[in-house]
């Protein structure tokens, strides 16, 4: 079975200074190259940085698809012969502000994802998305493309999935919040256990160093598809390129053992019930309690 050597660029980004941070993804692209790697994920809102202060700054800070960062990234996938995913703050066609990603290959840009799930201050900056997670057939395989939060929705992943995805790519940024003592970052057990539950490959790509004054997980992992890292989480917020071997093909199975397979044991006639409740009666959806998370 082929292996597909796949890698997370966790770097130390500064909100702001986009040619510095285009220099980074660049550098981490040559590095993962010389690695032996045939693809490359980078952190979400690489561009940018993340602690933006309002929309006023996402606004400055973003750019179009086809501008210097973006194609920055489509001129080195073809120097290097290899598959990026990245983040960027992107001005659509339309003007809106999107967190968006796009993975890359030498041919050009192949998809432009927006985030539809947007986390804390995020809905003051950007417009959200409202396409399904892009399924993209590659060189190296299926591979379906998120962007951090959308992991933690179970029925995202799932509608890659079902789409035949092999691998899913997401940039992520995840501010650090308090845990209990020897506790592993719940982000990354929420990527493990999606990973089990669909039988498919997850590269989720952390960023590093102080921004503003957050700091993060720096959590950068790859899963296959029993959900163990086979790369990743790195011991400490600092940059790390993490490459794992990955068959990709190993996804297409859903066998759980000689009785049982995650997909053909699933029951959608039952479902769907549940779905139409929720959004047909909103005491469904909405009867939980109101307190938020704190914001990591």
């Amino acid at each position: 079975m082929t292996e597909t050597v796949v890698a997370c660029a966790q770097l130390a980004l500064s909100v702001g200074d986009v040619a510095g941070n285009r220099r980074a993804a660049l550098a981490a692209i040559e590095r993962a190259a010389e690695a032996g790697a045939d693809v490359l994920v980078l952190p979400e809102l690489v561009n940018s940085g993340y602690v933006m202060r309002d929309a006023a700054e996402a606004a400055a800070l973003a750019e179009p698809v086809d501008g210097p960062t973006v194609t920055g990234w489509v001129e080195a996938a073809r120097r290097y012969d290899l598959i990026v995913v990245g983040g960027f703050a992107e001005r659509d066609a339309d003007g809106a502000i999107r967190n968006s990603a796009v993975l890359v290959d030498p041919s050009g840009v192949r998809v432009c994802y927006r985030k539809a799930h947007l986390w804390g201050r995020e809905a003051e900056l950007f417009v959200p998305g409202r396409e399904l997670p892009p399924v993209v057939d590659t060189t190296a395989g299926r591979i379906a493309v998120l962007v951090c939060y959308d992991v933690e929705f179970p029925e995202w992943v799932r509608s890659a999935t079902l789409r035949d995805a092999e691998l899913l790519c997401a940039p992520v940024n995840r501010p650090f919040a308090p845990r209990p003592a020897g506790e592993r970052p719940a982000e990354d057990i929420r990527v493990q256990a999606n990973a089990a539950v669909n039988r498919v490959f997850i590269a989720a790509c952390d960023r590093a160093g102080p921004e503003r004054g957050t700091t993060w997980v720096g959590g950068s992992i790859i899963v296959d598809p029993d959900g163990f890292p086979l790369a990743g989480p790195p011991a400490e917020d600092a940059e790390h390129l993490l490459p794992a071997r990955c068959r990709l093909a190993e996804a297409r199975d859903k066998r759980i053992g000689a009785h049982n397979d995650v997909f053909a044991d699933r029951r959608p006639e039952l479902y769907g019930s549940i779905l139409a409740a929720s959004l047909t009666d909103p005491t469904v959806a909405n009867d939980r309690p109101t307190t938020e998370r704190t914001e990591r």
